[in-house]
C-alpha cells in the first residue's frame, strides 16, 4: 500500500530524510516490518512567520518496497531523417533538437561557440586575464548562458508546456531527482556542464549532428522560405526549416535581419545593475534569525518596487552566489550571477533593474528597430570606461549610491576581474539611477538590513532579455514574414530563463513536426 500525504514540518525534519522517515512512520504508527521506505514529492519553505515551516509531500510504502523511477533517455535513429537546422545549443535548441528526434526528424546545431568543457578555457581568461573572446564566453557556447550562470529551473510560465517533462530530461541526463522535489529547483553551475554534455552525447548517439565553432553568417532565402545557412568558414548547409535559438546576446544575427531587410521590432526590457550582499545577513533577514542552522539552505528573496511609472525588481538572485563577467565582447562590462550547487559561497547577489519602455529610447529612435540595443551599448561601453577600461567593474556602496556620493572603499566581493569605486549614479540614465536609488530605500523597509553600505552594487546588469523581438505568427510560430524560420527563446524575445527556453524549443519542434506530416 502506498499513502500519499502532506506534512507541515520543521527544517531539521524537511532536510533530514532519516529523522523525517521514523517522524513519518510513527504518524503513521506503523511496525518498523511494515513501513517499507518513504519517498519525498515535493517540498517548499514558508518564512514568513518566525517559526520556519516546511510543507513536503510524502509516499510512505507499506508492505511493499518503494518504487523507483527510471528517467529514460530518447532511443531512435533519425540518421537518415530529413534535417532540421537549428541555430544555437542553448537550452531551447538542444530540448528542440530531443524533441525533433523523438517526433522522427533530425537535428543539426550550428553553435558559434566551444563544447561546453573547451569553453572553461575561455572563461578562465575573463577571469584571469581581462580577455574577451566574441565567439566562446559566459553567453556563447554549448549550453548557452545558463550553463555557466547559475542553472536556476523556476519559471512561472506553467501554460507554455511541460515542465516536469523537461525537469525529467534533465535528471535523465545526471541531475539529481532534488529538482523534481523543490519548489525552485536549481542545479548549479558546477554540475551543468556533465548534463549538458550528456545530453550532447544522447543528440548524436540517436544521428543528429553538432557542429561547433560554427558561426552562422547569412541565411538562405528563396521566395520567402528558408532553404538554408551559411556559415563563417564559407560552407552552406540546406534544409527547408531552421530553428533560431540564439540567445540574447547574439546580436550579430539581428544584423542578418537588417541587411535581408527581414521584420524585426524593439520591445521592453530591464536594465540596473548587480546588487551583492553577505548571505548571512539574507538567511538572518529571511529566516528570522542569527544562523539559519545546518538544515534550511543559504536564503533567496524576491523583490519589487514601483517607483513613480516604472517598476524595479530583483532578477536571478543568487544564493551563496558569484558575480560573473558576462561581456561578449571587448570594451564593454556586463554582469549577471551564478550559485555552484550547494550554494556555498559567502555572497548573495541578484540583478536589480528598471523597467525600460519604447518611451525611454527615443534618444535613440533613429535606430528604428536597434534603438533598445544600442541604448544597451552604450550603457555597457560606459560601465567599461567607468570600471578603467578594463573588465574591472563600477561600483559603490548601496547608501553612497542613495545619496549620490562616491564610495571611499569598497568591501571584498564575488567579481573576480576585480571592482573599482565608481559613481554609478552619474554611469547610469537619470531615470535609472532615480528608480534604484528609490526602491533601494524601500527594500531596505521590506528586508531588514537589505539598506545598507555594507552591501554593494555592481554594473552593469544589462543582458536581462533581448531589446529586439523576431516576430512570429501565433499559431505557426513561423517569422510573420519568412516560411520555415523559427524565431524561439530569449534571443527573440519569447522566454526568460532555462526552461522557459526549452519549452519555447520543444514547441517550435512539434510545429515543424506536425507541419511535416501534413
Amino acid at each position: 500500500m502506498i499513502k500519499t500525504f502532506q506534512l507541515t514540518v520543521s527544517p531539521e525534519l524537511g532536510y533530514d530524510f532519516d529523522k523525517l522517515k521514523e517522524h513519518v512512520r510513527q504518524q503513521l504508527k506503523a511496525e518498523k516490518e511494515e513501513f517499507k521506505g518513504l519517498k519525498v514529492v515535493k517540498r517548499s519553505i514558508d518564512a514568513r512567520s518566525r517559526q520556519v515551516k516546511i510543507y513536503i509531500t510524502v509516499e510512505a510504502y507499506l508492505g511493499e518496497p518503494v518504487k523507483e523511477t527510471i528517467y529514460q533517455k530518447i532511443e531512435k535513429n533519425v540518421s537518415n531523417s530529413n534535417p532540421v537546422i537549428i541555430v544555437g545549443a542553448g537550452p531551447a535548441g538542444l530540448f528542440a533538437a530531443l524533441k525533433l528526434i523523438e517526433l522522427g526528424l533530425k537535428p543539426v546545431i550550428f553553435e558559434r561557440g566551444k563544447n561546453v568543457r573547451d569553453r572553461r578555457r575561455d572563461l578562465a581568461a575573463i577571469n584571469k586575464d581581462k580577455i574577451v573572446n566574441p565567439e566562446s564566453n559566459y553567453c556563447f557556447g554549448e549550453g548557452g548562458a545558463g550553463t555557466y550562470s547559475d542553472g536556476k529551473l523556476y519559471t512561472r510560465s506553467n501554460k507554455r508546456g511541460d515542465i516536469q517533462s523537461i525537469l525529467e530530461t534533465f535528471v535523465a541526463h545526471g541531475a539529481s531527482e532534488e529538482i523534481l522535489i523543490e519548489a525552485h529547483p536549481h542545479i548549479g553551475t558546477n554540475k551543468l556542464p556533465n548534463i549538458i554534455t550528456d545530453m550532447r552525447e544522447t543528440i548524436l548517439r540517436n544521428g543528429g549532428e553538432i557542429h561547433f565553432n560554427s558561426k552562422v553568417i547569412d541565411f538562405i532565402i528563396q521566395n520567402n522560405h528558408i532553404k538554408g545557412v551559411k556559415l563563417h568558414n564559407g560552407d552552406s548547409f540546406l534544409a527547408d526549416n531552421l530553428i533560431l535559438a540564439t540567445g540574447h546576446s547574439a546580436r550579430d544575427i539581428f544584423d542578418i535581419f537588417r541587411q535581408k531587410n527581414i521584420l524585426i521590432e524593439a520591445k521592453p526590457f530591464a536594465m540596473g545593475v548587480r546588487a551583492e550582499h553577505q548571505q548571512s545577513l539574507i538567511d538572518a533577514s529571511q529566516y528570522h534569525c542569527e544562523n539559519r542552522g545546518e538544515y534550511l539552505p543559504p536564503a533567496s528573496y524576491s523583490l519589487v518596487q514601483q517607483v513613480g511609472d516604472r517598476g524595479v525588481y530583483s532578477f536571478c538572485m543568487c544564493p551563496g552566489g558569484i558575480i560573473a563577467p558576462c561581456a561578449t565582447d571587448m570594451e564593454e562590462v556586463v554582469t549577471n550571477g551564478w550559485s555552484p550547487s550547494k550554494r556555498n559561497n559567502p555572497y548573495a547577489n541578484s540583478g536589480i533593474v528598471v523597467g525600460i519602455e519604447l518611451e525611454d529610447l527615443k534618444p535613440f529612435e533613429k535606430f528604428g528597430a536597434f534603438a533598445g540595443l544600442e541604448f544597451q551599448k552604450s550603457l555597457e561601453k560606459a560601465a567599461w570606461i567607468a570600471g578603467g577600461k578594463t573588465l574591472e567593474a563600477p561600483a559603490q556602496r548601496i547608501v553612497d549610491f542613495t545619496k549620490n556620493k562616491v564610495s571611499t572603499n569598497l568591501p571584498s566581493c564575488s567579481y573576480h576581474p576585480g571592482i573599482v569605486s565608481a559613481p554609478l549614479h552619474e554611469v547610469l540614465p537619470k531615470k535609472i539611477s532615480h528608480s534604484l536609488q528609490q526602491a533601494f530605500i524601500a527594500f531596505g523597509n521590506k528586508m531588514k538590513g537589505y539598506y545598507s553600505n555594507e552591501a554593494i552594487i555592481v554594473g552593469v546588469e544589462s543582458r536581462t532579455s533581448s531589446p529586439i523581438r523576431i516576430p512570429r505568427e501565433k499559431e505557426s510560430l513561423e517569422h510573420v514574414q519568412i516560411k520555415g524560420l523559427y524565431p524561439c527563446a530569449e534571443g527573440a524575445g519569447y522566454a526568460g530563463g532555462i526552461v522557459s527556453a526549452a519549452m519555447d524549443g520543444i514547441k517550435c519542434a512539434e510545429k515543424i513536426c506536425a507541419k511535416s506530416i501534413i
